[in-house]
């Protein structure tokens, strides 16, 4: 019966991760598209970047929304709803005439991006043992992280060897293959949410604990999308990479992600405040490196591979640790707990990609990291001294 309930647990995981995969590819295909968008639209740089910093938030205004709107839907009537917002947002932004139509595919695109994602975790943490929900999450996220590995090179190249349009085209096959996935392998039996409505946002927004862990999500997530937003100009302008050669770097960089978001995963279920701590303090070394190393071909790239070690090495713990205080605070919206956590990791890209864009409009590229170092060491600051309080 326990191997019986390891296998279903395993296939609904594997299911969550490759539309979390679709969903992974199609929030960070921007970063590898941004000059082609710029060329064929004719926008700035900074105009371009608002592909990646619009998607965010409408992730963050839509995942408490729609997370409240779908709650008397069953789990995985939820996943498949999602999954075809995806598709269709994907295939706006595909055959968008105008720059304005690609932001509303972008949008529309976001809608399902926190639905899933809050949803997903719910899922992740209920199939699996308590001691291993952590872990669970993780893989999950896999799907992210192999986005980043393969997902968005493969993207950005299929939009350098035919055209941009055909890397949404791209993404919008994924999510057909997860909407499949989702349909044959996640069970039809989960225990069904409690109805939640938009005051359980409230409920969660006037616990300060809750505010807290909010918080340290989006300044310390965040704190990397003021580079990762304009890595690929960063690798090219900078350091004098060709556009083929980046895209072989972001695959290389996806992998460095992939294994921190594992080892995050795994170190991150026995005392993740601590842990979040850690991994802050290590991006934002890595983010001081790549400013003082910006003008360095290999130290930067050294640098910029480090930022990826530890770009996804605390969401397992944000994540994990936004259930454990929800389920203990305010245990009647643990599943908006989770979308507003979901929504907070965007909040963060937002403010990453909005800050760097208006670095890269006013001052230049190079002072992308620096700002980025900053908001992460605040970051690490709040879950010091949050860590120390509950020790």
């Amino acid at each position: 019966m326990e191997q019986t309930k390891t296998n279903h647990a395993a296939l609904t995981l594997f299911a969550l991760a490759i539309s979390a995969f679709g969903i992974g590819s199609t929030e960070f295909i921007s970063v590898g598209l941004l000059p082609l968008i710029k060329e064929d639209f004719g926008v700035s740089l900074n105009q371009a970047g608002l592909t990646v910093s619009i998607y965010a938030l409408g992730v963050t205004i839509g995942a408490p929304i729609l997370t409240a709107l779908t709650s008397r839907l069953a789990k995985k009537q939820i996943l498949l709803l999602v999954m075809t917002v995806f598709i269709l947002g994907n295939l706006i932004a595909a055959f968008a005439p105008i720059f304005s139509l690609l932001l509303v595919g972008r949008i529309i695109a976001s809608f399902a991006h926190g639905v899933f994602m809050s949803v997903a975790s719910v899922i992740a943490a209920e199939v699996v043992m308590p001691d291993k929900r952590a872990s669970a999450i993780s893989i999950m996220f896999t799907g992210l992280t192999v986005a980043t590995v393969t997902g968005v090179p493969l993207g950005t190249f299929i939009g350098q060897a035919i055209n941009w349009r055909w890397s949404f085209l791209f993404i919008a096959g994924i999510g057909i293959i997860g909407w499949l996935a989702n349909f044959l392998l996640v069970p039809s039996t989960l225990t069904k949410s409690q109805a939640i409505s938009l005051a359980d946002s409230l409920a969660v927004l006037k616990n300060k604990q809750m505010l807290l862990i909010l918080l340290l999500t989006a300044i310390g997530y965040g704190g990397t999308f003021t580079v990762y937003t304009f890595i690929t100009p960063i690798l090219e302008s900078y350091f004098g990479y060709s556009s083929q050669a980046s895209v072989i770097i972001l695959v290389i960089y996806g992998l460095f992600v992939a294994l921190g978001n594992t080892l995050g995963g795994k170190w991150a279920n026995q005392q993740p405040l601590r842990f979040i701590f850690y991994a802050f303090i290590g991006l934002s070394i890595s983010l001081l490196l790549l400013f003082l190393f910006i003008n360095n071909r290999m130290l930067g790239l050294g640098a910029v591979l480090l930022m990826g070690l530890f770009m996804f090495m605390s969401v397992p713990g944000l994540q994990l640790y936004a259930v454990i205080i929800a389920e203990r605070e305010v245990p009647q919206a643990t599943a908006m707990a989770s979308a507003l956590n979901i929504s907070a990791f965007n909040v963060g890209i937002f403010l990453g990609s909005t800050i760097g864009g208006q670095v890269v409009a006013t001052q230049s590229l190079s002072y992308t990291p620096l700002y980025g170092f900053v908001m992460v060491v605040v970051a690490s600051i709040i879950a010091k001294i949050w860590s120390e309080k509950i020790a």
